[in-house]
């Protein structure tokens, strides 16, 4: 008897160690957006005539890149339009010039989303053109303003990315959007590729895509591009 119990106990053990379950084993992916709470500090440029004018205005959203992150707000007139305006240019347009936190990205979308509402935001409060929308950046804001208009084709009119770089399986969003490129060919930084990458899957699917490539330009191919006027009269000759 003392034998049999001993088997038991044995056989219990092995069951407790090595159940033998018939539930079916399944592997699966839950996706969600988790909104939280996003705080941008942001410029503001208004045209000189903004204030005795009832005309609507085009937009144009600037985004600096990864050197000027941070909670000091000047770092954002370091380049592009801020940087002229401060310098004394007077642009046609309101310019939203938003600072990016230390350690994120704008292509995040959390960043992207809270981009969104900045200038649904600025179209509530400002005499804004809908139908003229445009989205500008450098570097990590190259690749901000392509996630953005991927992000939200239907809000834009036209996009200038200079040195940046999208997600390729996304880009074929951008085929009615109008975009030109802006990229050195030597910039060891953000390689010239992602924007020759870009340009190559829309030039078949998009009539209004443009690349200029410098000759022997590193990562600052943003000075000579937003120096050039003809940049503004391009963006601004593109509406819905």
């Amino acid at each position: 008897m003392q034998f049999f119990k001993f088997i038991f106990f044995i056989v219990a053990v092995l069951s407790a160690l090595y159940p033998n379950s018939n539930n079916e084993r399944n592997i699966k992916t839950f996706v969600t957006d988790v909104m939280i709470e996003v705080e941008l500090n942001y410029l503001l440029y208004l045209p000189s005539d903004y204030s005795y004018s009832k005309k609507a205005y085009p937009l144009v959203l600037f985004l600096h890149g990864a050197g000027e992150r941070g909670e000091d707000i000047d770092l954002v007139e370091k380049h592009g339009i801020p940087k002229l305006i401060n310098m004394g240019k007077d642009f046609s347009f309101i310019t939203i010039a938003p600072q990016c936190p230390f350690d994120r990205w704008w292509s995040d979308i959390v960043f992207v989303k809270a981009l969104i509402s900045l200038i649904e935001k600025t179209k509530t409060q400002y005499n804004v053109d809908d139908s003229r929308i445009y989205a500008t950046g450098l570097s990590m804001g190259g690749y901000g303003s392509l996630a953005i208009a991927m992000e939200r084709p239907d809000l834009f009119s036209g996009i200038i990315p200079i040195c940046g770089g999208g997600d390729l399986n996304k880009i074929g969003r951008l085929k009615n959007m109008p975009v030109w490129l802006f990229h050195g060919d030597a910039d060891t930084v953000v390689p010239v590729e992602n924007s020759t990458k870009i340009y190559d899957v829309l030039k078949s699917i998009n009539d209004n895509v443009k690349i200029t490539i410098y000759e022997n330009v590193g990562h600052d191919s943003w000075t000579e591009t937003y120096d050039n006027n003809d940049i503004y009269e391009w963006l601004l000759n593109q509406n819905k």
